[in-house]
């Protein structure tokens, strides 16, 4: 390999970055998506590094991109970059006792959008030192990427670096507007919308890229394809609109729903899980004052407030 003119000192560190969410994440369009970033713009990063190095780092292929010989023997020094960075942020982070600053949290984007204004309007009332960045997203974000320093997720992160603490669960139905299922064809009045096997009666609501309803549907034992939604959108926000028009029959959380006078449970005898809700930090960031005075105050909001 020829020698790269390369000088870590005057390279931007969100290069290399970029460069190991490519090579993690397989794709230019799955990496963009887990950075919060748009693909031409992680495009242009990957093509201002490999400028600055003098070398292509990847070459495209029938299945995506493939590193390059220059790119595979950079992949563990660009890693160990990362984690020396990482590392070098943690340590600040955990000497920091100041509670003006900023704190950054992720949650999908109901809890977002439904839960968390209500939570952070009594946290700005008690600490109005403590900024709030919130990231709207249903990706997970990297919190040992310092992507975020506390997560609210529906899964249990695996990573052992992490603090993960399970606060609830919340039941979760199947709902439709009421003016929907007036309209659908031959239902007598008396008539009670509990059988699993009249679900491809309706018009259902699920997700387009994910498969998560996909794989819920075939747990309960109902063999299905996407094509089983005849609406199909990855964005929840979106999805919770369109069941309170009457567009379909979807699924959402029961706290959720009761809010709505004009939805309607329906196939009630079908069981589904409830979402676990964990809230998670890096193990080094509980030692910031500001990171565990927010983490804490979310943790007994979450687990307690009645939404």
């Amino acid at each position: 390999m020829s020698k790269l003119a390369f000088d870590p000192s005057q390279t931007d560190w969100n290069l290399i970055r970029s460069f190991v969410a490519v090579v993690e994440h397989g794709s230019l369009t799955r990496a963009a998506e887990a950075m919060g970033l748009s693909q031409p713009t992680l495009s242009r990063q990957i093509a201002e590094l490999e400028s600055s190095l003098g070398a292509a780092l990847f070459e495209r292929v029938a299945r995506g991109l493939k590193l390059t010989p220059t790119g595979e023997n950079l992949v563990e020094p660009a890693r160990y970059m990362m984690a020396a960075a990482r590392s070098l942020g943690m340590a600040a982070a955990t000497q920091n006792h100041d509670m003006h600053g900023t704190v950054r949290i992720t949650a999908s984007e109901m809890v977002s959008a439904f839960v968390l204004p209500a939570l952070l309007r009594q946290l700005a009332q008690l600490h109005p030192e403590i900024q709030i960045e919130l990231v709207a997203s249903n990706q997970i974000s990297n919190l040992l990427e310092r992507e975020a320093d506390i997560a609210i997720r529906m899964v249990r992160p695996a990573q052992s670096a992490l603090i993960a603490r399970h606060l609830t669960d919340w039941p979760i139905a199947i709902y439709a507007h009421r003016d929907y299922l007036a309209e659908l064809p031959s239902r007598p009045e008396h008539e009670q919308v509990t059988s699993l096997a009249m679900m491809q009666r309706f018009r259902w609501l699920g997700l387009d890229q994910s498969e998560q309803f996909i794989s819920g549907f075939r747990a309960a034992g109902l063999q299905i394809d996407r094509s089983f939604f005849d609406f199909r959108c990855d964005n929840y926000l979106v999805n919770w609109q369109a069941l309170q028009q009457g567009l379909g029959v979807g699924i959402t959380m029961r706290w959720l729903a009761e809010r709505s006078p004009d939805l309607e449970q329906i196939l009630v005898e079908q069981e589904l899980p409830s979402l676990p809700v964990w809230l998670t930090t890096h193990r080094e960031l509980k030692s910031s004052k500001r990171i565990r005075t927010v983490f804490d105050f979310l943790a007994e909001g979450l687990q307690h407030h009645r939404f």
